[in-house]
């Protein structure tokens, strides 16, 4: 999961606010604890307070004294970290809890209101009291005049229980973090499960098995796959027009391509063969602005219902070539499994099929061969003639857009054949056999997902691949796949 990722972030913001909100808690929760031991203990020294001022009386020498001292028997054990202490002011004797032993709190002067003071002292061995200090005035059957009473206990009591406290405490709240961060998770998989869902639905479009992404997304989510929709209308309507337009251009320079050939084989009759070379490869040029066009119409992600059976577009193409003065002095060959389909457009596939055909006649001396069969969920088709092959070396300046081998013999305008093919969504990458010099060898651009075309070309001949121009150009060196049915060479 990169840095950039949308579900890092919301973990990422998930975690952090579980983490404040159970740091935040934990603060809260102990303090409130310690507050509620803090009230708790004052309560109880409140009623030791009252018992032991209740309990004063006059004693055998007709003073004040301790007549009736509170009943709680840690006062009674030395340094049980729970005392009372009674002082008459001003000068007065001072009485004090067993548990003190032989130590005197230092009381802090009292302002005589008669109100109850939390007051913190020093007890034995320099520990830290917490205690309630109270001055009361006594009515005159004890003789009046005033003493100050105090009962406090240990404070590390009171932060004893706060760490027992946190202690439980910890452990729960860490569980409570991992709850909330499976919660965190769960909330940002079911939050980012539509973008999931649409884009599935893009790679179906983009593959050809769909051709919108629908309305069943949340309300937050719909309204950009409406604007996905709309763009994909309006790129399909623009990329009609251009066919349109491509199909009217093609139309119209038909007739003037076919003048122009015409008068080219009249002149090379007429001995004029410079001028027929120039009307030719002027005508040839026009033919690939044509192609070009076409091919740039083809854009356009395939319907999801185009289906393309193999073996009646190789026979329809076949025919029409081998129907040439070339295509008739050759061996033809096809081995095509009944019923093998591939999503392309059947007009694709001829002109793409037509354009390999010819110009593997053009370049065979006696055979072209043709087979198909199904590989991994695509479908390859390989076309192979046994010509005499153009030098490794010359590879990549034949199978750019336009390019030829230093031979004219060994064909020119490769790049055409695979722009119907290669320009279609999910085309991948072409590979060209390792032994350039081998026969029969193939040159494929298979399709992702459940169906593919592979354009296939020897070495020895002059049959078309794709070019580095297009989807197809990343050119990798291979032996051609092993013979298996049905593929026989």
């Amino acid at each position: 999961m990169s840095r950039g990722s949308l579900r890092w972030r919301l973990l990422l913001a998930g975690a952090v606010s579980s983490l404040v909100a159970v740091l935040v808690a934990a603060a809260l929760l102990t303090l409130l604890f310690q507050r509620h031991v803090a009230r708790s203990a004052d309560n109880e020294l409140t009623v030791h307070l009252d018992q032991l001022i209740a309990g004063l009386g006059r004693g055998a020498d007709g003073g004040i004294a301790v007549i009736a001292p509170p009943g709680d028997s840690r006062f009674s054990e030395p340094l049980s970290g729970l005392y009372w202490e009674v002082k008459v002011a001003p000068d007065g004797p001072v009485y004090r809890s067993r548990s003190l032993w032989d130590f005197t709190l230092a009381l802090p002067v009292s302002d005589n209101d008669g109100s109850v003071h939390q007051v913190s002292l020093e007890g034995p061995g320099d520990t830290d009291l917490h205690g309630l200090q109270r001055s009361v005035v006594l009515p005159q059957r004890l003789g009046g005049g005033t003493v100050e009473a105090v009962v406090a206990l240990d404070a590390t009591e009171l932060q004893s229980a706060t760490r027992r406290f946190a202690t439980i405490l910890v452990p729960s709240l860490m569980l409570i973090g991992l709850l909330l961060g499976a919660a965190a998770f769960a909330q940002v998989t079911i939050g980012l499960r539509p973008l999931k869902t649409m884009r599935k639905r893009l790679a179906a479009i983009r593959d050809g098995r769909a051709e919108r992404l629908g309305e069943t997304y949340p309300d937050e989510v719909q309204p950009l796959a409406t604007e996905i929709d709309s763009l994909l209308a309006a790129r399909a309507d623009q990329v009609e027009t251009a066919r349109r337009r491509a199909a009217d251009l093609a139309h119209g320079l038909k007739t003037s391509l076919q003048v122009l050939s015409g008068e080219a084989r009249s002149l090379r009759e007429k001995g004029e063969s410079e001028a027929a070379d120039n009307i030719e490869l002027l005508t040839g040029a026009m033919q690939r602005h044509v192609e070009r066009q076409l091919a740039r119409a083809r854009l356009a992600p395939q319907s999801a219902a185009a289906r393309a059976d193999l073996m009646k577009v190789v026979h329809t193409v076949r025919s029409v070539v081998e129907r040439t003065p070339r295509g008739a002095e050759l061996q033809w060959s096809v081995d095509i499994p009944e019923g093998l389909t591939a999503r392309i457009d059947e007009q694709d596939l001829a002109e793409a099929l037509g354009n390999l055909l010819e110009n593997a006649a053009r370049h065979a001396r006696k055979e072209v061969r043709i087979a198909a069969h199904p590989e991994g969920g695509a479908v390859q088709l390989n076309v192979a003639d046994d010509g005499p092959g153009i030098p490794e070396a010359q590879f990549d300046a034949v199978l750019r857009r336009g390019g030829r081998s230093t031979d004219r013999a060994r064909g020119q305008g490769w790049a055409s054949p695979s722009s119907p093919i290669s320009q279609k969504p999910g085309a991948e990458r072409c590979a060209w056999p390792t032994n350039a010099r081998a026969w029969p060898s193939a040159l494929s651009c298979p399709w992702r997902s459940e169906t593919s075309l592979c354009a296939n070309r020897p070495a020895a001949g002059g049959s078309s691949g794709a070019t580095p121009s297009d989807p197809c150009s990343r050119w990798s060196r291979r032996r051609p796949p092993a013979a298996r049915s049905p593929v026989r060479w």
